[in-house]
């Protein structure tokens, strides 16, 4: 069972809503175990026709089986509210941190929910990554081992023969990333017609830009009658609430936050850089963190200017923001954050006063801040309205000494982050532009696809390996780089986050008899 983590950082030692970890440990003395420890710190929001929470003596003799499977002893809270719910089928939205359990919350109603003898797609699970696909999966199968169910893991940057065979055999459960999922319904080798159960995990991201398109388009194949669905996510931010709106019918809400709120959503990370490597190292991390949206704060006017030129080098929509600018040049600034056309900004302590940036999921401190409570100032600009948040301080030995300082006077738990390396962040930057390129092949019409079509031939020549001459060969890669390089700085220039429609209209979830570009939309993508 995974364990429910304790996260109890205050944003300001002055602030009555915030818990300190000796407040913590004096409400666990008045208490007389750890669950009631845990439960007493949290603050649950249920539905207005409650149901009451379920234990594990009361639940179904299938879902106590997968149980014992996976060496569960208790639920979790999360389990514990939001099994009664799913187990009688209503639209849930599930709110609750990183590792309270809700991967077993929706999993374990599926035991009871799912016929195993029907060889057909019963349950969809969309996430956001493969990794999540894989770890869903893996936690799938142990609790389905001896049920008859069987799952299968489908998701990009991967070949199609494996997941093709899995699915021809016939499987209950498919968990996967929404590109994927579109390119077998495509290819006919994925049916839904017999989905009666659908879960959205980390629906804050499902329903962010990236996803959203597909997400819409994926909704088309979906059944009209008897689905049930389930979102799930660590935060809900406004434009998640709205788009949930067109995926699910009056769904219930079930939240189940720390009292001290904001504060528990943040995460405080420090990574030990040498000085001189701090503006590879924040590239680096901007690209494995991939946030929508961040300020990176730095102590002096001229690393601002430093820091804002090397990120726009990379490709960013960024600028810096400091005392130096003229107001017109100022203004023109805000206004662009206010639009959201600038996601990242580089700025002082002074210059960001009063800048507040909607949804920002990170804040980066190239340099820690000259007072404590400047920490505080910085960090306070992300976690807001329930949203989810991470700070991160690039720090060299001495400097790590001062945020140590600074993170024992506001019982802040520090987390080291490790810098990914070059390797690292070339797969992660790969996989995420093999989702984007596939999401685009498949909006392609007829007609552009057979304009596609012409320069197959040129790639192949230009990434055919030549022993005879090897020059030749780096040079036609270099080339497919560039062009790979170029898409991806375009796709940078989208918005972060959907625009909420004002008025939802709801739109038709038949399944199509054929793909949309049914001329030629069978063509596979080429190499």
């Amino acid at each position: 069972m995974p364990e429910y983590p304790n996260a109890f950082y205050p944003l300001s030692p002055s602030s009555p809503n915030n818990m300190t970890e000796d407040t913590l440990h004096n409400i666990c003395q008045e208490t007389s175990t750890e669950s009631d420890c845990t439960e007493n710190a949290i603050a649950i929001q249920q539905p207005d026709s409650a149901l009451p929470p379920i234990t594990t003596e009361d639940l179904p003799e299938s879902v106590q089986a997968g149980l014992a499977r996976s060496g569960w002893s208790t639920l979790t809270p999360v389990q514990s509210h939001a099994l009664p719910y799913l187990l009688a089928r209503r639209d849930l939205m599930i709110q609750s941190r990183t590792g309270s359990g809700k991967t077993g919350a929706y999993l374990l109603p599926m035991l009871e929910l799912l016929k195993p003898l029907k060889k057909a797609v019963q349950l969809l699970i969309l996430v956001p990554t493969r990794e999540l696909a894989v770890q869903v999966e893996h936690e799938a199968q142990t609790l389905c081992a001896g049920t008859g169910l069987t799952v299968c893991a489908v998701y990009g940057g991967v070949g199609y023969q494996k997941q093709t065979q899995a699915l021809e055999a016939g499987v209950q459960l498919v968990v996967g990333t929404p590109g994927r999922i579109l390119d077998h319904l495509l290819r006919h080798s994925l049916d839904l017609s017999c989905l009666t159960e659908l879960v959205l995990d980390e629906a804050d991201r499902m329903l962010s830009i990236g996803f959203y398109p597909d997400m819409k388009e994926l909704q088309r194949y979906l059944p009209d009658k008897n689905l049930h669905t389930a979102l799930l996510s660590a935060t809900f931010p406004p434009h998640v609430v709205q788009l949930a709106s067109e995926f699910m019918q009056k769904p219930d809400m079930l939240s189940l936050s720390h009292k001290e709120v904001h504060v528990a959503s943040v995460r405080h990370c420090f990574c030990q850089v040498p000085h001189m490597d701090k503006d590879r190292a924040l590239i680096r991390l901007l690209e494995s963190e991939n946030p929508a949206s961040a300020i990176i704060f730095c102590n002096t006017k001229a690393n601002v200017a430093y820091v804002a030129q090397v990120l726009k080098g990379f490709g960013y929509q960024a600028e810096g923001l400091s005392s130096d600018l003229t107001q017109q040049k100022r203004e023109s600034v805000l206004q662009r954050i206010r639009q959201r056309e600038l996601p990242f900004l580089v700025a002082t302590d002074v210059a960001s006063r009063g800048i507040d940036i909607p949804a920002l999921s990170h804040v980066f401190l190239y340099e820690p801040p000259e007072d404590r409570e400047s920490y505080i100032h910085r960090a306070g600009r992300t976690g807001r309205l329930g949203c989810a948040g991470t700070v991160i301080s690039l720090t060299d030995v001495m400097e790590q000494m001062e945020l140590e300082r600074i993170a024992r006077y506001y019982h802040i738990q520090l987390q080291k982050l490790e810098v990914p390396d070059d390797a690292k962040v070339a797969d992660l930057v790969g996989e995420r532009l093999s989702t984007l390129l596939e999401s685009h092949y498949r909006s392609l019409t007829g007609l552009e696809k057979e304009r596609v079509s012409r320069y197959l031939h040129l790639a192949k020549k230009l990434a055919r390996a030549s022993a005879e001459n090897e020059d030749h060969e780096e040079h036609g890669i270099l080339l497919l780089a560039m062009l790979l390089d170029d898409y991806h700085q375009q796709s940078r220039r989208r918005p972060s986050i959907p625009s909420a429609p004002q008025k939802a209209k709801k739109k038709s979830r038949k399944r199509p008899r054929r793909p949309p570009h049914s001329a030629s939309q069978e063509q596979t993508m080429p190499a």
